[in-house]
């Protein structure tokens, strides 16, 4: 069945870095736009950042600009979040979502806690 498996979460410092991965199989990820998203609980998950099919564009929210990218490889099959000057704000469990308009795919989840 299709799968997406993150990975790359732990813990890590006030200022510091992440590199979550996302490896997918059983559907033809160049077909799909890939999406983080992360959720604390008590909250509504929350979209971090996209990246189309096609030309590769991206889209952050607000609060994870100029800190954080999101990259794929098609030949991999799998999407990247390079997370960079992390605050504990930025603590919950991160999310992978593929996504055209016939099917909408997630992943497990991976933790990501910010604390010193």
């Amino acid at each position: 069945q299709v799968r997406l498996v993150e990975s790359g979460g732990g813990l890590v410092q006030p200022g510091g870095s992440l590199r979550l991965s996302c490896a997918t199989s059983r559907f033809i990820f160049s077909n799909y736009a890939m999406n983080w998203y992360r959720q604390v609980p008590g909250k509504e998950r929350e979209l971090v950042a996209s990246i189309t099919s096609t030309t590769g564009s991206t889209n952050y929210a607000n609060f994870v600009k100029d800190r954080f990218t999101i990259s794929r490889d098609n030949a991999k099959n799998t999407v990247y979040l390079q997370m960079n000057s992390l605050k504990p704000e930025d603590t919950a469990v991160y999310f992978c979502n593929a996504y055209n308009t016939l099917y909408n795919y997630w992943g497990q989840g991976t933790q990501v806690t910010v604390s010193s």
